[in-house]
């Protein structure tokens, strides 16, 4: 499948969706606190998705080859889960690390972020794997410029979380969006600079590295959904959509309630 260049209207449609998909976050931040379980946070997140905002979950009822329909409006990976956590009854505990990865459909055109939750107090490391997972992310996004290639979105990943004392997901991958929920390219979270596709603008893409505290093997659940660490070590994520622009980036999944890029000092 070729990578679609998306027009000017194309690019207006998927700021809406993209904000709309970071605004779902921010709805339900307050209610992440011992004692939730994620069954509630996906009741409430369906809900404000559907009677509030108008968009339709894309996760719910999503099936891809292979697997069986995702029952759930969004997902919730807790401590050691990667990532296609199914929200569940049991309550989220004091420490526990949790990502919530939403995807809204608003007017034909996919708005597609996650973001790390600590509920209640973590401890150090697990605050320190969360910020680095963070860092990793725009360390990513920075790569995105016309000419630069996709490989160095993913060596400035691999190259940051391994120095950290880290290791990253190689199973699972960025993907261009648009109408098409996961499209060409697929963007790893490793790799070399200068290798891969070369970006050029109108290109609309996920970077979303999943960071393990252990080693980056993987396992799956038997719900054929859920992805856990085989060493059961903490796992983190941080998703932005973003645009390729004429002259760097746009990221298209930012709302009030997002954290700013980190400063520049800090990434270097």
């Amino acid at each position: 499948m070729p990578i679609t260049i998306k027009t000017a209207e194309d690019i207006a449609r998927m700021r809406v969706a993209g904000r709309l998909a970071s605004e779902v976050l921010d709805y339900l931040t307050p209610y992440v606190k011992p004692g939730v379980t994620t069954a509630e946070l996906n009741r409430l997140g369906h809900d404000y998705m559907v009677n509030v905002q108008g968009t339709v979950p894309a996760t719910l009822n999503y099936t891809p080859p292979g697997h069986t329909p995702y029952p759930a409006s969004l997902c919730t990976s807790v401590n050691q889960v990667v990532c296609h956590g199914i929200p569940n009854d049991k309550p989220l505990r004091n420490g526990d690390v949790l990502n919530i990865d939403i995807t809204v459909i608003k007017d034909g055109y996919h708005g597609d972020t996650s973001r790390m939750f600590i509920v209640g107090e973590a401890a150090s490391h697990a605050r320190r794997l969360i910020q680095v997972t963070f860092d990793c992310m725009w360390l990513g996004i920075e790569q995105v410029r016309p000419g630069a290639h996709l490989g160095d979105i993913g060596a400035a990943i691999q190259r940051y979380a391994e120095k950290a004392g880290y290791s990253v997901v190689r199973e699972f991958c960025g993907h261009g969006i648009g109408q098409v929920f996961h499209e060409e390219p697929q963007v790893l979270h490793y790799g070399r600079p200068g290798s891969g596709v070369e970006l050029k603008p109108g290109m609309i893409f996920t970077i979303e590295p999943m960071i393990n505290a252990g080693r980056r093997e993987i396992k799956g659940m038997p719900d054929g959904w859920t992805i856990v660490t085989k060493d059961r070590s903490l796992s983190a994520q941080w998703e932005h959509t973003v645009l390729v622009t004429e002259t760097g980036y746009e990221v298209l999944t930012q709302s009030a309630g997002s954290l700013p890029c980190p400063a520049h000092w800090l990434l270097g």
